[in-house]
């Protein structure tokens, strides 16, 4: 497994890492064995980061963690991002020392820690994106101890270089993948010139990259790939990163194919899946610290961590990206986010 530094945190950690919002069991059941199952297999494939968020499941991803390094022991030598903000209405007024006090307290309780690795604030308004006096209450929860660093999850490309431009913000996260590929253009130069980590969530479009869907597929009703495909609950770049689904299955296809003779990692016989194949793109873009695919068993855990090793795709593979892309999302996806 690769590794990179994560930004001005100054961890390193894995190139792959994993995405625990399936965890909360807030899109289909997770049993508490089957999570500890899947953060395990992630660890012991080599994945050190692990990113949650305090609502997912209301805390649960986060007490499932918790309960993960406890187990693990004190040198389990794990990076646990958190994010908070959505435990009310997004509203600027929201966003003030108090509420954040509560929100990291809450975390750190959950998570069993007395200092909290790194907080997101969870795509807030832009207002609060370029607020002084927010900025100026992470800086003194980190002089108290009870963040170590502070980064932002954002959905859009202006609200990331925002983020960039503030001294102490430590890491950016923002949806990078082969459907949405803006932040190739300025935000990740912005960020390796200033040292700002960037964490890719999303990686596979809520699953369409790994080839798997058709126009068949049905998702259960507390499933955000069946509810919020109009973008109802929240930001509909969050579900199949705002693709149409069907110009999206087109466009997984085309993928599909191009991913077809990327080989497995070293000394396997196996090529690579084509879920692998997207993930591995992401994670070796320059200026990217880590990409945080979900899992929902073992066995997936275990297959995106072996992204993380697969042999470098080269700009050739950039290029068959770009033009798939080019071909049936540019003129709708880029102007947006």
């Amino acid at each position: 497994m690769r590794e990179h530094i994560l930004g001005k945190t100054g961890r390193a950690v894995s190139a792959v890492g994993l995405g625990t919002w399936q965890l909360g069991a807030d899109w289909g059941e997770v049993s508490e064995t089957d999570a500890l199952a899947v953060l395990g297999a992630a660890a012991d494939s080599g994945v050190t980061f692990f990113d949650t968020a305090d609502v997912y499941g209301d805390g649960r991803s986060e007490q499932v963690i918790g309960k993960f390094l406890r187990n693990r022991g004190p040198d389990h030598g794990l990076t646990v991002a958190t994010k908070m903000g959505r435990r009310l209405d997004q509203l600027p007024e929201n966003y003030v020392m108090a509420n954040f006090r509560a929100w990291t307290d809450r975390s750190r309780k959950n998570l069993g820690v007395e200092t909290l690795d790194l907080v997101q604030l969870h795509c807030p308004p832009t207002a609060v994106v370029t607020s002084d006096e927010v900025y100026e209450a992470l800086d003194t929860l980190v002089a108290d101890g009870a963040i170590g660093s502070y980064g932002l999850s954002v959905e859009t490309c202006s609200q990331a270089l925002a983020a960039i431009a503030r001294p102490n913000v430590a890491t950016v996260q923002i949806i990078v993948n082969a459907f949405r590929l803006k932040p190739l253009d300025d935000v990740l130069p912005a960020a390796l010139k200033a040292g700002v980590g960037i964490i890719a969530r999303v990686p596979l479009a809520s699953g369409m990259l790994a080839g798997n869907y058709t126009v068949r597929t049905r998702f259960a009703d507390n499933d955000h790939r069946n509810y919020n495909r109009d973008g109802s609950h929240f930001d509909v770049g969050e579900t199949f990163s705002g693709v149409d689904y069907a110009a999206g299955l087109e466009a997984a296809a085309a993928f599909g194919s191009l991913a077809a003779s990327v080989q497995g990692s070293s000394g396997s016989t196996t090529p690579a899946s084509t879920a692998q194949a997207a993930i591995a793109w992401v994670s070796q873009l320059e200026g990217m610290s880590t990409v945080i695919p979900g899992a929902r068993s073992a066995s997936q855990a275990q297959a995106n961590a072996a992204a993380g090793s697969l042999p470098e795709l080269g700009s050739s593979f950039t290029d068959g990206v770009r033009s798939i892309y080019d071909a049936h999302f540019r003129a709708a996806i880029h102007p947006r986010w």
